[in-house]
């Protein structure tokens, strides 16, 4: 058996070998070429693990009118209305 040249504990093949970031550049059109976030196709600078958790814990967080679950309740009324409105045009 013949001994393998490589360094296992190498950690620039680690590097060389890891996915690679999917983002280009508007302005050339060439790929970043960083290594991609591992679970991410994009690399740390182009957004992976990025942003902040949305809701009360966000710094921007204001008093939650806007917020996604008050949305989908102002709509699960309205569509209410809009049945209500159907239902008393049948009865008339």
């Amino acid at each position: 058996m013949k001994k393998s040249d490589d360094n296992l504990m190498d950690p620039t093949k680690r590097f060389r070998n890891a996915p690679r970031c999917t983002a280009t550049a508007k302005s050339t059109g060439k790929p970043c070429g960083a290594p991609a976030v591992k679970g991410w196709n994009v690399c740390r600078m182009h957004g992976a693990k990025g942003g902040h958790a949305a809701g009360p814990s966000h710094p921007s967080w204001k008093h939650g009118e806007r917020s996604r679950e008050s949305e989908e309740a102002r709509k699960a009324i309205s569509e209410l209305i809009r049945a209500d409105k159907k239902l008393q045009k049948m009865i008339r």
